[in-house]
């Protein structure tokens, strides 16, 4: 039975906390949208009709802002196509890495009140999600 993630679980934020907070930082995101965005009742955008892309370009809009300001940049972005290796049943719309200075400027942006206001349309947004945090590394030349 396929699980579905939209919010870190306790336990994995917890480790990303624990991490060191003072070295620059690559997030990989994959997303796969909802047919139709799923807000809150009472939220302005409930029952608009978005799609789940379109909900999530509302989050790029409206947290882009407070992603700049802190520093962050998208580093790499693509459109799935198929998977190479992995399970078969887990297909991905998009995916992009996003570089923040360190997991402090992190923290700032999603403690921002604005960005908890923004948040809600990726939420509405995502049917599945994935985030993980990497440390850059050299880049050019083979594999290893």
């Amino acid at each position: 039975m396929p699980q579905f993630y939209i919010d870190p679980s306790p336990e994995n934020f917890k480790a990303f906390k624990d991490l060191p907070r003072d070295e620059p930082i690559h997030m990989l995101n994959l997303l796969r949208y909802r047919d139709l965005a799923e807000y809150p009742e009472g939220h302005e955008h409930h029952g608009n009709g978005w799609t789940g892309r379109r909900a999530y370009q509302e989050y790029g809009a409206t947290s882009g802002p407070i992603f700049a300001r802190v520093g962050g940049k998208i580093v790499w972005r693509g459109a799935f196509q198929t998977m190479v290796t992995g399970p078969g049943d887990k297909d991905w719309h998009d995916g992009f890495v996003a570089q923040y200075p360190n997991s402090a400027a992190f923290f700032e942006m999603i403690k921002d009140p604005d960005y908890q206001l923004a948040v809600v349309n990726r939420t509405a947004a995502l049917v599945d999600s994935r985030l993980m945090r990497f440390s850059p590394a050299d880049v050019g030349g083979g594999f290893g």
